[in-house]
Formats: structure tokens, C-alpha cells, sequence
């Protein structure tokens, strides 16, 4: 067949559509950038990447055939992280300009920023200010990034001298090797980068720890070096500053200074309560017991430890075994429960159930232990020991909906009472699952009509749901806008099938309820971490774990505070006495640095009157509060669980 275009004369015509539909059409094949040229320049100096035909890659790639084409500003939610990505090069480049005999690994992007592992000398964050300075002659410098593609064998002679790339490019299939150079770099990378090191505009080094190299003790120690970056400084600096607030959140130090918990090497991962932890810790057991009471749930306690044959039934022993730990008992194996469920399976079947029984909603907390790797134990965020809110509702098919709206019902009281958002996600059934279709159908049904009766935005991520049903996820959101996984519902269609449970239906016939795993709180410790750093300590009154200190101005008025203090703790406020012979103003001080709600001083005139003077964190101070009306609304407060401390002010 003749070739038309070569005897006329024309040219190949490149056709891209825009997401908004508009057309526009090149000879042969134009860069992304070109592209992006022709809508605008400003445009273009904006763009950090580009999608073709949903792909992403960078403006340098050429469009080869008609396409669909996204550009992707600072605005898209891409943008970030390809910037980021680019940002653990320039910094890499940097280190080599420092460190010429560095040997580089891998720099990936990580949440709120990225690292590079290298085999260097070891640095501290007071070398920092050295490295920042060199990236930030890159970036000035606006090198480009460009990408190569090489053989193999190309990749392997150009890495000769580099131990860990060549060692990576060894495991690579044969083919191209994807490279991007800049300037008198080059790195091993799939890409994209932004069009230049000059998008790196707010760059900041956070820390800097040891890792093994695969994360192999076996293999050489590695320097890990951690950054952000961002396109704009502002958002740099408001980072930095949600840092520091974090870090005089941080759980771990607040819990030492305020005496609520600590661990030693004698248990590792497993949380030592104090006494004003426990206060803490059986304030909140009190309202999780108070809601369920309400919410028509049961309490039930399941031994902590069970033998193999359990384990094996509910398919632990195989799938789970290397997280659980295990011990020999009379010649039989057993294990600490790493969850409650199969001995909430045992209490089910203890008994026959009619259709009439159901729902059945049995709550336990259930103290459980997981074998968590020492490198990722991180306070009270990951332990090996911790109890959870357990419960599991038996249900008929029929009332899947109004059991799940049940539980978000009561997942919104009990976050709302924290001052705790959140939002939901539902994951559906995964590649690998048990159950009919049917089943899986009927599961996931009843459980989007229960979110959108309960009338919530949620989002759905199809295929991440668990091997035995579809689950709902529950994201709370604290004071600093941090989200943390807590909540989860479960539809389980395994461990009934597993355990052969049964009820009679109103047919007399024998069918399989459905169950739903669920906690709130999750992880009792992780939750008490993060309502430490949610509060900042300042537990709201309810939870304070010493709610009033009660402060005599001399020796002889210490026996009418403990007068005080005693009618307040036989009333059911948590109170102390402050009798040491210190300045009135240095026991004010530290009870306000001990984040202790109510601060009553006992002078002559309170004693002789019956009176209080109250003084709250907010710094309001109430003279003349009858004892009779101080208890009566402290006590209101506390029995409302409320977030503020508004009380007395119109005494003041």
C-alpha cells in the first residue's frame, strides 16, 4: 500500500483531549511541556507532571500517539509527593557534593516527607545546616531532571562503583533501566520528577537515625535521613510549627510528667498504669460500660489463654501463629489470645438460640497480646500487650442494617464526647475471600444501607475489606488534625461457618447468624495515647485524674483543706491535698503545670464562711463558692461529661 502522507507531504497529527474535552492536535510527537506551552506559559511554569491516558509521568515525556492528557499543578493531590520524590534526590546530590565517598540505597517518599538511606559516616542534625545549604544552591541552581533509559548492562558498568544500585539493577528483569540525571547526578529511578530541582522551594532535613540496610541486621548500617518539603514556605512553616506543637503533645513525655504511665525493659511494649493513669483509664472503662449498658449490650470476660485445638479452628494457629506467643501445659500447646473473637464463639454455642434471641450484643474488654517486632514499639501507639473494646453482635440477615446503624449511632456519641470527628470508609471484598456470592452480597448491602441511612459521606475502597466479610473503618480526627484508625466494623461470615453456629429461625429451621466484630476505642492504651496528646494533657474535668487540689495558705489552716478534701473524694471528686510548706503561688504554679482543673485555696475566711476560692486553667478565679454549690455543679459537670470547664465565672 503507498504511504500518502510521504507522497503529499504531510505530517503525522498527534490528537490530545484535555479532561474538560477541549481538542488540541501537534505534528509528530510534542513533549509534555510543549503541550502545556501552548495553553500558556504561566500554565506551563506551574505543571509538575503529567498523566497520559491516566499514566504519570514527567512534561519531558513525548506524547506518541493520541492520547488523554492531565497536567498536574502544585494544586492536584499528585503534586506533592512527585515534588517530594524529587526533593530526596536534590538532597542525595547534595550529600555526594559533601560526602563524595557516600554510597546511596534507596530515597522514597514517605507520609509527610522522605528519606535516603546511605552507607556514610554517621552525621548528626548539627551537620544539617551544611547539607540544607548545598540543596538550596541546587535549587537556585533550577538544574533540570532528565530522564534515560539504558541497557542493563549500561546500568551495571555506570554503577560498577556503587555496591547497593548495582546489587539493585542485579534483581531488575532484562530490559531498560530507567535512570534521571541532574547536572553531575544520576540516580537509579522510575520517575516522574518536576521539570527542575527549582520546584524544591521549601525543603527542611527533620532527623536522622540508623538502619540496616534491607532492614537485615546481618547486612551494613545505613544512615537514614529524613526531610519535607513543600512548594510553598508558608505551608513549610506551618508544618514546622504543627511539629512543635506535636512534640509538646507527645504522649510518652506528658505521661511521665504527669504520672499516668511508663515502660521498662522488664516488659517490653506492655504499659505500666499508674495510679493517676488508672484514674484516667477506669474513667473512661466507667462511660464505655454506661453507653453499652444503653445501647443493650452485655458484658462478657473470656480467659486469656487457650489451648491449640481453639486456634486451629478459628484458623489462628495457621495464619497467625508467628504473632502470637505460646507455652506447653501439661503436655499441651496453648496460646495467649491475640483477640477475643473464638472465645466469644464458645460463649455463643453454650446454649441453643431461637431467632427471638437475636440480635445478641456481647461486649468484652478483653486484654490481648500480639508479638510486635522491637524496632516498631512506639509508646502507647504499638505494644505488645493491650486490652480491646471488643464486642460481637449474632444477628439474623435481616437486621444487618439496623445493627451497624446501631454501632455508628453509638461511635458518634462516644467520639462526640471526646470532641473527636471522624470520618468513614468502607473496603469491600477482596481477591482472595470465603463465602458465596450471595453472601458477600447480602453483607455489603446491608452495609452501605446503613451508611447511607446514617447519612454521612463516606468513601468506599473496593477490595480492601477482610477474607471473611466487608468492614466499615472509623478515622477520628484529633485537635491537630491528625487522623487515627480506631474504630471498626466487621461483617463475619467464617467464624459462625467455623464454630458451627446456629439459631432456629421463625421457619424451626437451623440457620447461620451473621456476626459483626466491632470496637470503638480499639486499642484502650492507643486511645489513652491519643487523648493525652488530643488534650495536651488538660484532660477535661471528667477525666482529670486528680480533678481538685485543694491548697491551704498556712500549717494551721491544713486540717480545714483536709476537711475539704475528704467531703469532696467521699462526694466522688477525685481530690489532693497540697499541705507542703511552699509559697501559695509556687502550689498554684504546679497545679497548673499538672494540668488540674480545680485549684482551691482554704484561707481564714473560707473556713470560718464554708466557702471556696476557685481558680480554673482558663485562669478565671471565683472567691465566695458555698461548698454546697461548688459540689452540686462540679458533680453536674462531671456527670455530663462535659469538654469545658465553664463554671463560676459569673461569680467572679
Amino acid at each position: 500500500m503507498l504511504n500518502l502522507q510521504f507522497l503529499t507531504g504531510e505530517k503525522s497529527m498527534i490528537t490530545i483531549t484535555f479532561p474538560n474535552g477541549d481538542i488540541k492536535r501537534f505534528e509528530d510527537a510534542p513533549a509534555g511541556f510543549e503541550v502545556a506551552r501552548s495553553i500558556s506559559e504561566d500554565f506551563a511554569r506551574n505543571c509538575v507532571a503529567m498523566k497520559i491516558n491516566d499514566s504519570l509521568v514527567d512534561l519531558y515525556t513525548r506524547i506518541a500517539a493520541d492520547a488523554r492528557v492531565q497536567f498536574i499543578t502544585a494544586k492536584d493531590p499528585e503534586a506533592l509527593n512527585i515534588m517530594r520524590h524529587s526533593a530526596a534526590h536534590v538532597m542525595a546530590q547534595a550529600i555526594l557534593h559533601l560526602y563524595p565517598e557516600a554510597k546511596l540505597t534507596i530515597g522514597p517518599v514517605v507520609e509527610d516527607g522522605f528519606y535516603y538511606d546511605i552507607d556514610m559516616p554517621p552525621i548528626s542534625e548539627a551537620d544539617f545546616p551544611k547539607i540544607e545549604a548545598e540543596i538550596q544552591k541546587i535549587v537556585k541552581a533550577k538544574i533540570p531532571f532528565s530522564r534515560k533509559l539504558v541497557s542493563k548492562a549500561d546500568a551495571l558498568e555506570l554503577y560498577k562503583n556503587e555496591p547497593y544500585k548495582s546489587e539493585m539493577i542485579t534483581e531488575l528483569d532484562d530490559g531498560t533501566i530507567s535512570l534521571y540525571e541532574q547536572g553531575d547526578f544520576t540516580d537509579l529511578c522510575r520517575g516522574p520528577h518536576v521539570p527542575h530541582a527549582g520546584f524544591v522551594r521549601a525543603i527542611k532535613l527533620m532527623k536522622v537515625s540508623g538502619a540496616y540496610w534491607r532492614a537485615d541486621q546481618s547486612r551494613a548500617q545505613l544512615q537514614r535521613i529524613y526531610g519535607t518539603a513543600f512548594f510553598d514556605k508558608k505551608e513549610l512553616k506551618a508544618y514546622l510549627e504543627f511539629i512543635e506543637e506535636a512534640k509538646k503533645r507527645n504522649h510518652r513525655k506528658l505521661g511521665a510528667a504527669l504520672d499516668l504511665f511508663s515502660f521498662h525493659d522488664e516488659a517490653p511494649g506492655m504499659a505500666f498504669f499508674h495510679a493517676k493513669g488508672m484514674d484516667v483509664w477506669n474513667a473512661l472503662l466507667e462511660y464505655w460500660r454506661e453507653e453499652h449498658r444503653k445501647a443493650g449490650y452485655v458484658e462478657t470476660k473470656t480467659p486469656i489463654m487457650l489451648n491449640r485445638s481453639l486456634w486451629e479452628k478459628s484458623g489462628h494457629w495457621d495464619n497467625y501463629r508467628e504473632n502470637m506467643y505460646t507455652t506447653v501445659i501439661d503436655e499441651t500447646e496453648y496460646a495467649i489470645k491475640p483477640m477475643n473473637c473464638p472465645g466469644g464463639m464458645i460463649l455463643y454455642s453454650m446454649k441453643p438460640h431461637s431467632y427471638k434471641d437475636l440480635p445478641l450484643r456481647a461486649a468484652e474488654i478483653g486484654l490481648v497480646h500480639r508479638h510486635e517486632l522491637s524496632g516498631v514499639l512506639s509508646g502507647l501507639f504499638r505494644v505488645r500487650a493491650f486490652h480491646q473494646d471488643d464486642a460481637h453482635i449474632f444477628m439474623t440477615p435481616e437486621q444487618i442494617e439496623s445493627e451497624i446503624l446501631g454501632v455508628l449511632n453509638l461511635v458518634d456519641r462516644v467520639y462526640s464526647t471526646f470532641g473527636l470527628g471522624f470520618h468513614l470508609e468502607l473496603s469491600t471484598r477482596p481477591a482472595k475471600s470465603i463465602g458465596t456470592d450471595a453472601q458477600w452480597e447480602t453483607a455489603t448491602d446491608g452495609l452501605k444501607s446503613a451508611l447511607n441511612a446514617y447519612g454521612r459521606e463516606y468513601k468506599i475502597n473496593e477490595g480492601d475489606g477482610a477474607f471473611y466479610g466487608p468492614k466499615i473503618d472509623i478515622h477520628i480526627k484529633d485537635a491537630l488534625g491528625r487522623t487515627w484508625q480506631c474504630g471498626t466494623v466487621q461483617l463475619d461470615m467464617a467464624l459462625p461457618e467455623r464454630f458451627n453456629l446456629q439459631y432456629v429461625g421463625a421457619d424451626n429451621e437451623k440457620h447461620r447468624p451473621i456476626m459483626i466484630h466491632r470496637v470503638i476505642y480499639g486499642s484502650i492504651e492507643r486511645f489513652f495515647g491519643i487523648l493525652v496528646e488530643h488534650f495536651a494533657g488538660k484532660f477535661p474535668l471528667w477525666l482529670a485524674p486528680v480533678q481538685a487540689v485543694v491548697l491551704p495558705i498556712n500549717d494551721e489552716l491544713i486540717p480545714a483543706a483536709v476537711e475539704v478534701c475528704d467531703l469532696l473524694n467521699s462526694s466522688g471528686i477525685r481530690a489532693e491535698v497540697d499541705d507542703r510548706s511552699e509559697s501559695l503561688n509556687k502550689k498554684v504554679r504546679e497545679a497548673q503545670i499538672n494540668q488540674i482543673p480545680l485549684i482551691l485555696t482554704i484561707g481564714a475566711k473560707e473556713k470560718e464562711a464554708g466557702t471556696l476560692s476557685v481558680r480554673t486553667l482558663d485562669g478565671t478565679v471565683a472567691y465566695g463558692i458555698p461548698r454546697e454549690r461548688f459540689l452540686k455543679e462540679v458533680l453536674d459537670q462531671i456527670r455530663r461529661r462535659s469538654l469545658n470547664l465553664d463554671i463560676f465565672k459569673k461569680a467572679v
